[in-house]
């Protein structure tokens, strides 16, 4: 199996050895490998895509086939340690929702998703008045699955007024490296998001 993305290592990084994990959109199972490998985690990947489920089970992952838009009544109250959504938050009908599921059933949660603030997507809708398409939003505006497009300021206002906390916060670039200039104008210089939340 190849290496982790950068963006994924730091993903496995916040997380413990021994942690019960939940992997909501799981695709290959790449990344839940990885924490049974190095971090003796344990725990189950959700996925609704059929080729993804196979490729998962493939790599010796617990899958349930899920639509994480219909919640996460299956699992009880922190039968988690972790609950990991990954470049997904965007695609999901109700964010909010899934959010505050994700840490009922998890003691914390790590999000990461595309800002939809960089400043080439800023300037790309400005100059070109089209819908813009970068490395983490690769995708066309009528084939994409992008429904709720967010940016960094808007995610930490949701988690405030869900009285989330914010553990940690990681910004990149989209070759998953750590620009300069987004240490001090994040949602401006930053394209992929990474977050480590918990209840307030």
């Amino acid at each position: 199996m190849s290496p982790l993305r950068s963006d994924l290592e730091i993903v496995a990084g916040w997380v413990s050895s021994g942690d019960r994990v939940l992997d909501l959109g799981c695709g290959d199972g790449r990344l839940l490998r990885h924490l049974f490998d190095r971090r003796q985690a344990t725990g189950y990947g959700l996925e609704i895509d059929p080729a993804g489920i196979t490729q998962s089970i493939a790599n010796g992952i617990n899958v349930i086939e899920s639509d994480i838009d219909e919640g996460l009544s299956d699992f009880d109250d922190n039968a988690f340690d972790q609950v990991i959504l990954t470049q997904t938050l965007q695609a999901v009908q109700r964010p909010d929702q899934l959010l505050w599921e994700m840490l009922r059933v998890g003691r914390t949660g790590i999000v990461t998703f595309p800002n939809f603030a960089y400043y080439r997507l800023r300037w790309h809708l400005a100059v070109k008045g089209r819908m813009p398409m970068s490395h983490a939003l690769s995708y066309a505006w009528y084939e994409t699955p992008n429904i709720h497009f967010c940016t960094i300021h808007d995610f930490e206002a949701l988690c405030e007024q869900l009285s989330i906390h914010i553990i940690e916060r990681r910004v990149l670039s989209h070759d998953y490296k750590r620009p300069l200039m987004a240490r001090w104008v994040p949602n401006l210089f930053g394209e992929v998001a990474l977050y480590r939340i918990c209840r307030a």
